[in-house]
This record gives structure tokens, C-alpha cells and sequence, in this order.
């Protein structure tokens, strides 16, 4: 389910960071979020589990038990302590309790249950693991875990090991002793054994509670025990020796002991309880087949001795006494052999009996299966076992189609109560999960919104600077702004109105954008703004918007690099590298943006005139300088050489300059290559 893989990436994300996560998810292959109640494939599960060893460099069982230790706190989180402590009072019943525990919830949740704990790790369709414990006499427990997945098994300890130090402040160790693999009804099943030994613990909060208790409770306890006689006490002690017997003998508290304490007559008290039986069974046969119609009591033989009068109606069969029980029915859970020993060995496990289809009637043949579902009670004075059980129906509709009623179910089984509040509790998980899906859905929408705003925020940038297109978005007005020293680039290309005349129109677009290309990538590199591109004009300005004081190296650089970059450009009619002319200017200018409909950001004044003078007076391959733009490069290791004065249109003489190389640069610095 998908609760296990969430679990999983809470536990790397949590402890190894989203990046981590990410890495570990696209070697995996897998998408990001899992939805609670949804059944994934094993195979996403194993991959994750796979590629964390790999990503992490940690061995596979040391990674499952971290798992298994993470997956009892994540449950608790979701809500699931209070069902897991009330399993057992220690942790030997905790463990016992373990299949009866996924029974209920099979049947209360039927297809939609998330499995709580690993001990139920996968849908019950998929077969869940089974767990049988022994006591030893030293205190230790034998451990039989039987799953269908190999590999599993050391998830086993971690969660074992959380639940003990929780619910029972015990630290335990468990160590395999046993591995198998045993033939079951539906194929081989892995049988691990584990011995598990516990050492109970007294945090410093429990100890500062016994010694602040109040004395006179002690005080209290031993004037009690000084009361009762030694015949009495000693009946006590022996009553208790069993049940005192714990898997974990944990020293109680007073509270503990003066709750043990009753009265038995003559007002002496005794620690324990002995129940009572009486001498005969003072209940009839019939009243005891009514008033538990779904009951079977059978030999060592399977052979039928006594049946409750419900399962007799739906299974006629039955009220042939001395016929084999397994005649009529398989056993589903758990998967073992349909013989007493197999039986007797899982004595603790609740039992699900599913009837045979060829030795129902006939007006059963269309229906689905009755199945069962209760306890093994073994009957020593008989040698018989006692099936006590209940029809195992999770709704209305269940019942419905085995043409059933709540009347064939005893008025005292919770069976009918159950069925009547699980159809309301279907009808919520229903929306629950329509509503995980629609998270899941505006999850990935807004996912797809933000990337599609970054990819428009991006072409916004680029035709406007980021600080106006952000105000422009604000609603703001962007006033226009006086720079009073930047440099402007001015390009195009030597003879584009021949190359026009002689080329087809999509060899210019193609020659261009090749050029274009090239330049936008050197923007970046040399960190100037490009104006706008007019045909085969291209503009640039260093020093706007942000103002820097190395505006003018800056634009240079990029100046050298475009000539560098138009050699890897093919005229389309000579077959030749383009040649472009380059000129640059430095001075003021005014800069704001101009339009609503497709607002551009524009720069004013005469230094824009000047820079575009350069240009149309420069020569091919050249950079033309003017002496305002030499000013600022001439101390800054570049080499420059004079033209002399020329005559520019609007401006008359002018003197110039063309920028050769930078001294301190190589060629791969100035195209920005590694």
C-alpha cells in the first residue's frame, strides 16, 4: 500500500534530506507521492529498499531494521498507538495478538485497509506474514515468523524491538536461530525463528515517582501483608506462581499490588484469583447450539461430533454426525495443513474456515462462499477441539449475497454491529480516498503551475530586467531612470542587403538565429543586458539597469567575443564565416519602459546616436571605439589601436580607436568555455 512507501520516503527524507530522496526515487524509478490506500506493485517497495542500500551504502538488514524502527513511530503518528497497546498487557500477548489484529482489520477495511504494521506489511489478497510465539522457561520467547516474501524478515526486529521499548519499556535482542522454508497449500513460505530475550528497563522518571510516592504506601502494603497468615499467603504466592510466570518480569509499582489485592472471607486478603467451576454444566444441548449457532466440536480424526444450529442450515452436511470436517471446508488463514497437530501448532491464531463449493446445495452454487472466522479452544478431558466462530461478513452487501440476515447471527456476536458500522466506515474511507485523490491531482496541477510561471517569468526576463518586469507584475509604475555613465554595443552584418537579395528567406532566419544564438549565450557570460535586435542590428548596454563600475570592460569582452563567435557562422551565398562590424560608445542615457501592449525597455539620449555612429562607421571584424569608450579601457590590459580622426555623419570629426585583444584573457575565458 501506499502507506508503506510514503513511511519509507518520510524516513530518508527525514533523516537524509529531500535531495536524497530525489536521488534514491529517479534510480528507483518511481514517482514522488504514494496515495495512502492505494495497492502498489512489491516491486516499487523492493526497488526503493534496493536502491537505498545502494545510495546510502548501507547493508540491506541494517537498512530494513531502521525501517522497521521508523515504521512503528510513523504509525503512532498516524493514530494507531492506541490499537497497538491494547493488544496485550505484555509483550508476549502483544505478539500473540498480532494475526488477530490483521483479521480485524482485513475485515473492517476490507480492500481499502492500509496495513498498519509491518506484521501486516501487504494486502491480505497478497497473503500477510503469520507470527507464532513460545515461552521458554529461562524468561526468552521463540519467535516463528512465516511470510511468502523472502528478505523481509530483519524488519521484523526493528519494529518488535520499538513496540517492546514503548509499550512495555523493554529492550530486547532478537537473534535468528532457525531458517527454512517450509510447503504450504499455496506454495513455500519462509520460517524464520527468532529468540528473543528482553531486559526490562527503570527510566529516571519512573524511579523519582516511587520515591516521592507517599511512605505511608509502603507503610500501607506492609502492615497488609503482616495481616495475612502464613497458610493464607502461602496459598497466595502459589495461586500467582503461574501467572507471575511473565514473559517479563517487570517489578510493580504499589498501585500495581494494591489493585492485585482482594478479599476473600473472614476479611483476609489474598493477592490472585482462582475461578470457581461448578461441579456439573448447568446448560442443555440445545440451548447450547442455539445460543451459539455457529459452533463446530470435532475429534483428532476431523470427524464431527456437534455443530451449532446456523452453520448446520447453511452447511446440511453437518448434521451428519461422524463426517470429516475438512470434507466441507479448506482452511484460509492461517495457510497450514488441515490436520489437529497443524492446528494445535497455531492454537493461538484465529482461524478462517471457507466452504467447499462441490459439497454445498445446489441454491448455494451461484453464491460466493460462506467463510468463518474465530478460535481454537482445545478440549484435553474430551480430546476434542472447539471451533468457536462467527460468519465472516464486512457489509450489507456481503450478507446480501449469500442470501443471508442478521437474524442467522446471535444476538450477543458483535459480527452484526460490526457489518452495520463498517458500511458507514466504507462510505467514509470511499471519500477519504476521493479526496486524497484530488490532493494528489491539485498537488501535481500546482506542480505544472510553477513550472509553467518559471518558463514565463523567464521570457519576461528576457525581454525586460527583472526588477521592472517584478514591478510591472506588482502593478507598479517603473519610472525611467538617468544613468549617468554606461556603454552601448552596437553590431550588424557586413553586406546583409546582397546576402537578402541572393538567399531565400529561411536562410536568413536560420543565419541569424545561428548568430543570435551565440551572442544571447555571451549576454550571460559577460553579464550585459541586450537591448533588442533590429534585423541584423544587435544592441547591448553594460552599466543598465544595475549600474557597475565595470561596464565598459565588460562590454568589450563581449565585443571580442562576438567577432570570435560570427567565425563559426556561415554566410549562405559565399559559403564564408559572416563578417560584422562592432562599434561601442560610453556616456549617459535615460532608460525606461515604453508601451503597455508590448512593453519595452528602451535607453535615450545621445550616446545611443554615437554608439550607433560607431557601428555604421566601423570597418568588417573590426570593434570601433570611440574616445570616451578609450578613456575607460585604455588602463584596463587591453590592447587598443588609433584610427585617427574620422568624419561621422551628424557629428563631424570625431577621434577613434579599434579594440584588438585583451591582454590578461585567453580565447576560451572570452567565450566563456572551460
Amino acid at each position: 500500500y501506499g502507506f508503506i512507501n510514503t513511511c519509507l520516503k518520510s524516513l530518508v527524507v527525514e533523516k537524509y534530506g529531500e535531495e536524497t530522496w530525489e536521488k534514491l526515487r529517479l534510480q528507483a524509478g518511481v514517482q514522488d507521492s504514494f496515495l495512502t490506500f492505494e495497492v502498489y506493485k512489491d516491486e516499487i517497495t523492493m526497488q526503493l529498499v534496493d536502491k537505498a542500500c545502494k545510495v546510502l551504502g548501507v547493508p540491506a538488514d541494517i537498512v530494513l531494521r531502521e525501517f522497521g524502527k521508523y515504521f512503528f513511530e510513523f504509525c503512532k503518528r498516524s493514530g494507531y498507538d492506541h490499537m497497538l497497546r491494547t493488544l496485550g498487557g505484555n509483550l508476549y500477548e502483544f505478539i500473540e495478538n498480532l494475526d488477530a489484529l490483521h483479521s480485524y482489520l482485513s475485515l473492517s477495511y476490507q480492500a481499502n485497509i492500509e496495513v498498519l504494521v509491518l506484521f501486516v506489511f501487504f494486502p491480505q489478497e497478497m497473503n500477510a506474514p503469520s507470527f507464532r510465539v513460545e515461552k521458554n522457561e529461562d524468561g526468552s520467547m521463540h519467535l516463528h515468523y512465516y511470510s511468502d516474501r523472502r528478505g523481509l524478515c530483519h524488519i521484523v526486529p526493528g519494529i518488535i524491538g520499538a513496540a517492546a521499548l514503548d509499550f512495555f519499556n523493554i529492550e530486547i535482542s532478537m537473534k535468528i536461530v532457525n531458517q527454512t522454508e517450509e510447503e504450504e497449500r499455496t506454495g513455500k513460505k519462509e520460517h524464520i525463528v527468532f529468540l528473543v530475550t528482553q531486559t526490562p528497563l527503570f527510566p529516571c522518571k519512573e524511579r523519582n515517582e516511587f520515591s516521592s510516592s507517599s511512605q505511608c504506601l509502603v507503610d500501607s502494603e506492609k502492615q497488609i501483608e503482616n495481616q495475612l497468615n502464613k497458610e493464607d499467603l502461602e496459598k497466595a504466592k502459589n495461586a500467582n506462581g503461574d501467572r507471575g510466570n511473565s514473559v517479563c518480569p517487570i517489578k510493580k509499582s504499589h498501585w500495581k499490588t494494591l489493585r492485585g489485592i482482594i478479599t476473600l472471607g473472614k476479611g483476609k486478603l489474598l493477592r490472585g484469583f482462582d475461578p470457581v467451576y461448578p461441579k456439573s454444566l448447568w446448560i442443555d444441548t440445545k440451548t447450547f447450539c442455539n445460543g451459539l449457532p455457529f459452533h463446530i466440536v470435532f475429534d483428532k480424526e476431523l470427524k464431527v461430533k456437534q455443530a451449532g444450529v446456523s452453520i448446520q442450515k447453511i452447511v446440511p452436511g453437518l448434521q451428519t454426525m461422524g463426517i470429516c470436517l475438512d470434507q466441507y471446508f479448506r482452511i484460509v488463514h492461517p495457510e497450514v495443513p488441515f490436520t489437529i497437530s497443524s492446528i494445535q501448532k497455531f492454537i493461538n491464531s484465529q482461524f478462517v474456515f471457507q466452504t467447499r463449493r462441490e459439497m454445498m446445495p445446489e441454491s448455494w452454487k451461484e453464491r460466493p462462499m460462506l467463510e468463518l472466522r474465530g478460535q481454537m479452544m482445545w478440549m484435553e478431558s474430551l480430546q476434542c477441539m472447539l471451533y468457536l466462530c462467527s460468519p465472516l461478513l464486512r457489509t450489507l452487501h456481503e450478507l446480501e449475497e449469500r442470501q443471508m440476515h442478521l437474524a442467522d447471527i446471535a444476538p450477543h456476536d458483535v459480527t452484526r454491529d460490526l457489518i452495520l458500522l463498517n458500511q458507514q466506515r466504507l462510505a467514509e474511507m470511499e471519500l477519504s480516498n476521493q479526496l486524497e485523490r484530488k490532493k494528489e491531482e491539485l498537488r501535481i496541477l500546482s506542480k505544472h503551475l510553477e513550472e509553467e510561471k518559471k518558463k514565463t517569468e523567464a521570457l519576461l526576463y528576457a525581454m525586460l530586467p527583472q526588477h521592472v518586469a517584478n514591478q510591472l507584475k506588482e502593478g507598479k509604475r517603473v519610472e525611467a531612470g538617468e544613468f549617468k555613465e554606461c556603454t552601448i554595443l552596437f553590431s550588424d552584418v557586413v553586406t546583409f542587403t546582397n546576402i537578402c537579395a541572393q538567399c531565400e528567406p529561411i536562410q536568413i532566419v536560420l543565419m541569424l538565429n545561428s548568430m543570435y544564438l551565440r551572442f544571447d549565450r555571451l549576454t550571460t557570460v559577460h553579464d550585459v543586458y541586450k537591448v533588442e535586435t533590429i534585423g541584423d542590428a544587435y544592441m547591448v548596454v553594460g552599466g543598465v539597469p544595475v549600474p557597475v563600475p565595470t561596464h565598459a570592460e565588460r562590454v568589450a569582452n563581449f565585443a571580442l567575443g562576438m567577432i570570435m563567435a560570427a567565425k563559426g557562422v556561415q554566410n549562405p551565398v559565399s559559403g564564408n564565416p559572416i563578417q560584422i562590424r562592432v562599434g561601442i560608445h560610453t556616456g549617459p542615457v535615460l532608460a525606461g519602459v515604453v508601451g503597455e501592449k508590448m512593453p519595452r525597455y528602451c535607453l535615450f539620449g545621445d550616446t545611443v546616436n554615437i554608439a550607433s555612429r560607431m557601428e555604421s562607421h566601423g570597418v568588417p571584424s573590426k570593434i570601433h571605439l570611440s574616445s570616451s569608450a578609450y578613456q575607460c579601457l585604455k588602463y584596463k590590459n587591453f590592447e587598443i589601436t588609433e584610427r585617427g580622426e574620422i568624419e561621422v555623419k551628424g557629428k563631424g570629426k570625431m577621434h577613434t580607436y579599434f579594440l584588438i585583444r585583451n591582454k590578461s584573457a585567453t580565447e576560451n575565458e572570452i567565450m566563456g568555455r572551460p
